[in-house]
């Protein structure tokens, strides 16, 4: 028969402490994960590729697409980046599969 576990006590970070933390979370995820909302406000809310206008009704259907594929590469000027609507962004990915199927 397996014993029962103690209990572990665990020592809680101060309100000054989990402040601190929360603001440098909040730092990092506007530093490098909010970039779609920086590249509205750069690019605006137009498909690089088709042209189509988005408002808030459909905004949800227009991706951040990074140029170089990596999106851990988000420069504060915008410079990686190009708005595209969701079918847009499905042909730029699938461009190069297409290409490598028709070469066999």
């Amino acid at each position: 028969m397996a014993r029962p576990k103690r209990p572990v006590t665990v020592k809680l970070p101060s309100a000054a402490e989990a402040a601190a933390r929360i603001e440098a979370m909040r730092r990092q995820t506007e530093d490098t994960t909010n970039y779609r909302t920086k590249s509205l406000k750069i690019h605006g809310p137009i498909c690089a590729k088709c042209g189509r206008e988005f408002d808030q009704a459909n905004l949800q259907h227009l991706t951040v697409h990074h140029k170089d594929g990596n999106h851990n590469n988000n420069p504060a000027d915008g410079s990686n980046w190009e708005n595209l609507c969701s079918h847009c962004h499905d042909d730029e990915h699938s461009r190069d599969l297409l290409g490598d199927y028709l070469s066999k």
